[in-house]
């Protein structure tokens, strides 16, 4: 393909989310094959995206009303919450550089439990039936959160469970992309956040994980992708990821995303995604907690006034 044929095509796709570039962007996958042709098998040798697939702007979207700072560097995740295992495992690409794969990017994820609940706002119902949060033998400020950077090949992976789902919302999980951060102990500072986005499944994956246990004590109607309030039905362009795998041993799911390491994002944390209602029978979440922090002096149940007070972050 001559240059200028690329460059034909990478300014139809720039010009079609000229709008999200207000809002900061990122990269979603690159383009899916047509239909009937093999996708080819990425050369590991090159910089380059593997030929035929193009890189595609799409919107970062909004971190959504659970993001904590401080996330831990670690691969595994869970603190031994329980559900069905999966491998969430990310490629992150460099568009100013032909798409080639970004070394030292820092990921970051977050998630709900199997019932619905976030760390650092247990409080916060995440409607249905469902029993109280379960916070035994977990940090709970720091449980289903975590981050590393990626390596040579631009990929980061997690080990994590399938999450659950809340109110008005398919299931999913959150991610952010950083470079130029500097590491503090277990956790990171500074640098610049350049894309956020949502991370989505299949509803069959969903439908499969849900019949089994824990997920069977949360009874209610939860949100399909179809009707989603965020997801805007693109595919992999905007955070569906490929899912391997089943419910009884495991799953996989994979994602390309890329990122202009020159561009800082700018995410709302408040958003049209349907909050869930604070339980009336709790008191409210502690949702000032920044981890790490200092377990001892810090209660998941107390005012975000205590808790602000209390929740100075643990000397070095």
């Amino acid at each position: 393909m001559t240059d200028s044929a690329i460059t034909r095509r990478r300014a139809l796709a720039l010009g079609g989310a000229a709008t999200g570039a207000l809002l900061g962007l990122g990269l979603a996958s690159c383009s899916a094959p047509r239909r009937g042709s093999r996708a080819p098998a990425p050369d590991a040798a090159s910089n380059a995206a593997p030929d035929g697939q193009l890189c595609v702007l799409a919107p970062s979207t909004t971190e959504g009303p659970y993001y904590l700072a401080g996330a831990l560097f670690r691969r595994d995740i869970t603190e031994g919450r329980k559900g069905v295992p999966l491998t969430v495992r990310l490629t992150v690409r460099d568009h100013p550089h032909t798409c080639g794969p970004l070394k030292g990017a820092l990921v970051e994820i977050w998630q709900p439990d199997a019932w619905g609940y976030f760390s650092g706002y247990t409080a916060l119902h995440p409607g249905g039936r469902v029993p109280a949060a379960d916070t035994a033998g977990a940090n709970p400020a720091t449980c289903l959160r975590g981050c590393q950077t990626t390596g040579a090949d631009g990929v980061a992976e997690f080990t994590t469970i399938f999450p659950g789902w809340y109110k008005s919302r398919a299931p999913h999980l959150y991610v952010k992309v950083h470079t130029g951060v500097s590491r503090t102990g277990r956790s990171f500072e500074g640098g610049r956040a350049n894309w956020t986005g949502q991370l989505f499944f299949d509803d069959r994956y969903a439908d499969e994980v849900y019949a089994k246990a824990p997920y069977t004590e949360h009874r209610g109607t939860r949100g399909r992708l179809a009707r989603d309030r965020v997801y805007r039905g693109g595919g992999e362009r905007d955070g569906l990821m490929r899912v391997t795998g089943n419910a009884d041993r495991g799953l996989v799911a994979s994602l390309t995303v890329g990122v202009d390491p020159t561009r800082e994002n700018i995410a709302s944390s408040s958003d049209d995604e349907g909050l869930p209602s604070a339980d009336p029978s709790s008191p409210s979440s502690s949702t000032s907690l920044r981890p790490p922090y200092d377990e001892a002096s810090v209660s998941p149940y107390g005012s975000p006034d205590d808790a602000a007070s209390a929740s100075r972050p643990a000397t070095p």
